[in-house]
């Protein structure tokens, strides 16, 4: 039986997931490179949605040679 994924993703769980190392997703937050959400201006959370598109978006297909 399959687990339910949950939707909000910490930066750990983020990290684990989805093999992003936390100075990256730092990086690319303050680039404003990344879809995220900031809760009472503290906790940082990501939308497994957003993230799921915002790779998809930004698929780079390879040419094999």
């Amino acid at each position: 039986m399959k687990r339910e994924q949950k939707r909000w993703l910490t930066p750990e769980e983020f990290e684990e997931e989805y093999g992003f190392k936390e100075g990256t997703m730092s990086k690319y937050r303050m680039q404003k490179k990344i879809p995220f959400s900031k809760i009472g201006g503290k906790f940082i959370r990501y939308d497994r949605q957003k993230i799921d598109k915002w790779l998809e978006d930004h698929e780079v297909i390879g040419v094999s040679i």
